[in-house]
């Protein structure tokens, strides 16, 4: 492996990852604290500090070795997630939605300022290729982000909005499945289910969603 090559890539994908994981996280810990939960602000993290977000080894070494070992055909990794009590949300049932929701919700919206960095760069000549490639990058770090935790198994985020739109009675025993949550969606990763029919379709709608969206200043610039 060029280690040149290596060390590009990290540069690029450095400032995006660190961005998408740090606002995820922080996103939960607001919008938890506005609705009735102060234990993620009690332990310091609702803030946009990315030292209190990264998991040494879910953010750093786990992500590296996977690079090295595949060549950069696939990486995984994870944040420190942040804690919420549910039962201490005003409405723990309905507002376990929002507060799941807002880590998504906030990929998303990055990926849309990412892409129109990438708009405005392009659209007024700069050709620098390190300022590009950023922001391509963080159009695409944060739409996997985005789409990966929609993924409707707990622990992940997709999984918890599924507990909060169920009846009691199905969301108690989808709930059931959070401790072996990870093993099941790791498995199913590995094996190219997730990717082949979770990612990718939602990828796809999530590039035309934010070309769609920033289509009228793209027209402005160029």
């Amino acid at each position: 492996m060029d280690f040149n090559n290596l060390i590009q890539t990290v540069l690029v994908y450095a400032l995006p990852v660190l961005f998408a994981i740090t606002v995820h996280e922080a996103a939960h810990g607001y919008v938890a604290r506005a609705l009735g939960d102060n234990t993620a602000y009690m332990m310091g993290r609702v803030t946009l500090n990315p030292v209190s977000h990264i998991d040494p080894i879910g953010t750093i070494a786990m992500p590296l070795m996977l690079y090295f070992a595949t060549s950069g055909a696939f990486l995984f990794g994870y944040a420190k997630p942040v804690p919420v009590n549910f039962g201490h949300l005003r409405h723990p049932k309905r507002d376990m939605v929002w507060v799941a929701l807002a880590g998504p919700a906030s990929n998303f919206i990055q990926a849309i300022a990412w892409a129109l960095l990438f708009t405005l760069l392009s659209g007024f000549g700069v050709t620098e290729r390190f300022f590009l490639d950023m922001a391509k990058a963080g159009v695409l770090v944060n739409l996997v982000m985005w789409a990966f935790n929609l993924f409707p198994l707990p622990p992940l985020d997709g999984g918890r909005i599924l507990v909060g739109l169920l009846p009691n009675r199905q969301a108690y025993a989808l709930s059931r499945i959070e401790p072996y949550g990870f093993f099941i969606v790791l498995g199913l990763v590995l094996l190219g289910v997730v990717s082949t029919w979770w990612l990718s379709p939602l990828m796809q709608f999530g590039y035309w969603a934010v070309r769609l969206l920033l289509s009228p200043i793209a027209l402005l610039v160029h």
